[in-house]
């Protein structure tokens, strides 16, 4: 089984699955498919998570907010080290912001949106560590031996490893389009 995507399969993509389905349930699926409703909803989320994120830490509470992750990360705490809290935060809030336009744009160019999803793809793959590196993000339940719980800094946290995935579904979505475009013009 190839990972590539035939010229088929590229195809396939524009395909109305409305005609195929026969049960109710497939025919919700394909309605839900033909409309691109899980990539409007995944890329809009993404574009508002990371406008908002990236723009709160450029604030002072932002910047506070986040130096127990950093300062805990073996991936990033060199950051905060190099540049200090307040403008290491500034160049993390930057990257995000940056990373919602390149997905915005990919709407138009879709390469710019396979470029902003592999920056929140790194991105996230640096906070989804953040789970396991921050001190009191996974916590002991008294009464309850040997379990090990996600504190509401480990949920929190935790979002990251799905927004990890969300990102992936981006290159993935901005991918195809490219490889359509790339396609087309020849």
């Amino acid at each position: 089984m190839s990972l590539v995507p035939s010229g088929q399969a590229i195809n396939a993509e524009k395909q109305d699955l409305t005609k195929d389905a026969k049960s109710n349930l497939t025919k919700l699926a394909a309605w839900i498919n033909d409309r691109n409703i899980p990539f409007l909803i995944t890329s809009i989320g993404m574009i508002v998570m990371l406008l908002w994120a990236g723009s709160y830490k450029m604030t002072a509470p932002g910047a506070e907010g986040i130096v127990p992750l950093v300062s805990n990360s073996p991936l990033i705490s060199w950051h905060f080290k190099l540049f200090g809290p307040y403008i290491g935060s500034d160049i993390i809030g930057l990257t995000e912001i940056a990373a919602a336009i390149l997905i915005i744009a990919g709407y138009m160019k879709p390469k710019a949106g396979i470029i902003g999803g592999l920056i929140a793809t790194l991105m996230f793959f640096m906070t989804s560590t953040m789970v396991i590196t921050t001190p009191g993000a996974i916590i002991s339940v008294p009464g309850i031996h040997h379990m090990r719980y996600m504190s509401f800094l480990g949920l929190f946290l935790f979002k990251d490893v799905i927004s990890l995935g969300a990102s992936f579904y981006l290159i993935s979505h901005f991918g195809r389009k490219a490889i359509f475009s790339e396609n087309q013009s020849r």
